[in-house]
């Protein structure tokens, strides 16, 4: 295995309750890869994902692999309300987890007669393009020829004086929900992994459906629990970890691979490889030897987003009746939009923040640690500016955004500034260091003529396989575990394998 993420250990597991002896070689000196921690003075922040989605997907981790449930290695709470809603003209809304009838009646009271029954409307629709879509985009294997993904599943309305359909996300807000505060709550499930609602397809609808369907969960002890969780697994069924060794390459015989080479030149013979690092890196690093760029798989090359987190250490305790998520949109969406679109950091973002009141993320009752999460263009430093660069330019413009990102949390954290202790601000630079690139990969969507369909997860060279959030089914904590079962299940069956039945 290359990398310890979440979708490599999946299949680490998987792979040693079937008999095979795994590996796992880390770079860095922890696994997890973007499920990361932060602490300090007491205080500690989940600096990847906060919540989960489809918890089904751990849960057939640990029953496939050991005798405990996942609900008696970790403490899984349902969240709810699931979130609020601030939007730009001061309407705000908290939406029941897991509760169409409860979402609709909420809409309604909030924002007016008709509203509810527009966004259960467009659910109908978005479950029909989830259907069309869940086993064969996400539950099994990506077959060679991906032309029938390029076609996008949601049934959109045909609308207008020419009837035309909807092809992005922010088409279908626009013309079907017909409320800029409905489409803005549309919206904000797209950015929230990363894609640009005015070029994100219509597909991206099975966004807010998968959550509105499925839940959002809390792990105790934050998200980085789960992953401390699936390496206790993994160690429980003899997977050796190998942390703070690089693998610089993957040696090949006869075109099919024969195992990696370790940072001193050291080679270890293997049967497979599993590559869960990123695959820009893989490539871009020469783990995988290339001539030209046209040898690399299909990925998503246009994900070009990644997040800004900030940090907040706060004096005070966290108010009994606070919700957990609230997403503050931002007052000038389209400039928000545009600014993603051209690369560059916007004036009033969209922010989630995150007030989990875990008492094990804090050093007493009488303080409350939250993040305060936005989506930014991914920059680096292969980009045309890089937003995250050391000079003094770039860390005044970060820090300005910053500014602007708690001034807008302000909406979810009653007297926030008076409360702050201290921050830290980690950018897609700190990503970068985490895991080898700037950018943050999201799920796997049909249409948009194919373009966010992530690697396979067979590679071209027999033998090798990737896993995580670049590979299929793509990024997000539930997919990452679903790259995992494929990626075990292709090695244990063979090429034959199509998903779990």
């Amino acid at each position: 295995m290359i990398g310890a993420g979440m979708g490599a250990m999946a299949a680490a597991a998987r792979l040693a309750v079937a008999g095979h002896r795994v590996t796992v070689y880390e770079r860095a000196e922890t696994y997890g890869g973007a499920v990361g921690r932060f602490e300090r003075d007491g205080f500690a922040f989940d600096t990847g994902p906060g919540l989960l989605h489809l918890p089904a997907v751990y849960r057939d981790l640990f029953v496939k692999t050991g005798k405990e449930p996942l609900e008696q290695c970790v403490r899984l709470t349902q969240v709810d309300p699931a979130s609020r809603h601030v939007f730009a003209d001061g309407t705000a809304v908290s939406l029941p987890n897991a509760s169409r009838a409860g979402v609709v009646s909420a809409l309604d009271a909030a924002l007016g007669a008709g509203a509810g029954t527009r966004w259960g409307e467009f659910l109908n629709r978005a479950r029909d393009a989830w259907d069309r879509s869940r086993r064969p985009l996400l539950e099994e294997p990506l077959p060679a020829d991906v032309t029938r993904f390029a076609r996008d599943p949601y049934p959109a309305l045909r609308t207008g004086l020419l009837r035309r359909s909807a092809t992005t996300l922010a088409e279908v807000g626009r013309r079907e929900l017909r409320d800029p505060r409905l489409a803005a709550l549309l919206e904000s499930h797209a950015l929230a992994y990363g894609f640009d609602p005015a070029t994100a397809p219509a597909a991206a609808a099975v966004l807010p459906y998968m959550e509105q369907t499925f839940g959002s969960w809390y792990v105790s002890g934050g998200i980085r629990a789960l992953a401390d969780a699936v390496y206790e697994r993994c160690l429980e069924r003899k997977v050796e970890f190998v942390l703070g060794t690089e693998v610089t390459g993957v040696v090949a015989e006869d075109g099919r691979v024969a195992g990696v080479e370790l940072a001193g030149r050291e080679v270890v013979e293997a049967d497979h490889v599993v590559a869960g690092a990123p695959l820009p890196a893989l490539y871009r690093d020469q783990v995988l030897e290339w001539d030209g760029q046209e040898e690399w798989p299909r990925h998503q090359q246009g994900v070009r987003t990644g997040r800004v987190t900030v940090c907040l250490a706060l004096r005070g305790a966290r108010e009994a009746d606070a919700v957990h998520r609230t997403v503050v949109h931002s007052a000038g969406r389209e400039e928000e939009l545009d600014a993603l679109a051209r690369g560059r950091l916007c004036d009033r973002p969209t922010v989630v923040v995150l007030r989990p009141g875990d008492e094990r993320l804090r050093p007493d009752a009488d303080h409350e640690s939250v993040t305060v999460t936005a989506t930014v263009p991914a920059g680096g430093a292969w980009a045309s500016e890089n937003l995250w660069g050391a000079d003094r330019t770039a860390a005044v413009a970060v820090e300005a955004f910053a500014d602007r990102m708690v001034e807008a949390a302000a909406a979810a954290v009653p007297g926030l500034r008076e409360r702050l202790l201290w921050r830290v601000v980690r950018t897609p630079a700190d990503t970068f260091r985490d895991t080898g690139v700037f950018q943050v990969p999201g799920p796997a969507l049909a249409g948009a003529r194919g373009s966010l369909l992530p690697a396979a997860n067979a590679a071209p060279l027999g033998g090798l396989y990737f896993a995580g959030g670049w590979a299929h089914p793509g990024g997000g904590l539930a997919h990452a575990g679903m790259s995992g079962a494929l990626v075990a299940g292709l090695i244990v069956e063979g090429a034959d394998f199509r998903g779990s039945q």
